[in-house]
């Protein structure tokens, strides 16, 4: 039994789910957004049974759990008023969390080892100890340290230090005159790293490489700037797709985005390890078998050579 834990509306989980029964395995789907018809029942040992209205899922036989789900009293209708049904929501939670650090099944990926994405900082002097160059890095509040760091490195780029998503931009004239705001708030300023972007997932032993041609400073908002995004497969040298399974095994994620730029001067510089990547957007754009790929690991298939 694979247990998916999410909202269907989620592409990864909704594309996954597809794979899953295209191998013809057993799922259940731990919706978020009925909190209010769930109820959990687990004991220590990690066995117990969820029942979702008229449904059951005997935890005793989750061999593979997927993790899609944010907060579910943020996500269930009418928690925002029910206190009580708030209560409900977080409490599930709480159980679920529970579940996936005692069960001995496949998790994809453990709330433990997400919370690395909680401070970049971090995240990235763990990149560092695992050898990748990473960029120049600052964090601060002071608006003279950003001057002297603009100083030192002729362009930056700045962005969130946690793992909540923010636009990556690069520091020009208009933000420098805001800058005695960041007294209020801590941000990730990085020296601007030139050349070409990768998107590298590594889904159990299977990588997968994205290659991305755009001219924004974040791809992921080129609209915005009227910026077309290209995105095509590409094969990563042995050595680096070799390094990349390394990297995401250091942070204990089964499957890991992670975010590459490929210097002028041939140097692969890492920016980030992302334990929740939505990889559905790179998969329809380069027709490569992401979701089957992630099935097969639920599946505890993962030796089925995908994109290797």
């Amino acid at each position: 039994m694979i247990l998916l834990w999410g909202v269907a509306e989620d592409s990864p989980l909704k594309e996954t789910w597809a794979a899953l029964e295209r191998r013809g395995a057993a799922v259940f789907f731990l919706d978020q957004r009925r909190a209010a018809e769930t109820r959990i029942e687990l004991r220590a040992d990690a066995q117990g049974e969820i029942r979702l209205g008229a449904e059951r899922c005997d935890l005793s036989r989750v061999t593979g759990v997927y993790v899609r789900g944010g907060e579910s009293s943020a996500l269930t209708p009418g928690a925002d008023k029910d206190a009580a049904l708030g209560r409900h929501a977080r409490a599930l939670d709480a159980t679920v969390a529970s579940f996936l650090d005692a069960t001995p099944a496949r998790v994809v990926n453990s709330l433990e080892a997400m919370a690395s994405n909680g401070s970049k900082p971090y995240q990235l002097a763990l990149i560092r100890a695992q050898g990748f160059c990473t960029p120049d890095t600052l964090a601060t509040t002071d608006p003279a340290a950003v001057r002297e760091f603009l100083a030192s490195h002729g362009q930056l780029i700045y962005k969130s230090l946690s793992g909540v998503r923010s636009i990556v931009a690069r520091l020009g004239p208009a933000h420098l005159e805001r800058l005695a705001d960041i007294a209020w708030c801590p941000t990730q300023f990085q020296q601007y790293v030139p050349g070409g972007d990768y998107r590298v997932h590594v889904i159990g032993d299977s990588v997968f490489a994205s290659e991305i041609i755009c001219e924004a400073d974040d791809y992921r908002y080129a609209g915005r700037e009227g910026e077309a995004v290209d995105l095509t497969a590409s094969v990563l040298p042995d050595a680096l797709a070799e390094r990349c399974r390394s990297l995401a095994a250091s942070f204990h994620l089964a499957a890991a985005g992670i975010d590459l730029r490929l210097t002028p001067a041939g140097e692969w510089v890492c920016f980030e390890v992302n334990p929740a990547p939505a990889f559905t957007y790179y998969e329809e754009a380069t027709g490569q078998p992401m979701a089957d790929a992630m099935a097969a690991l639920l599946a505890d298939d993962d030796k089925s050579e995908h994109g290797k």
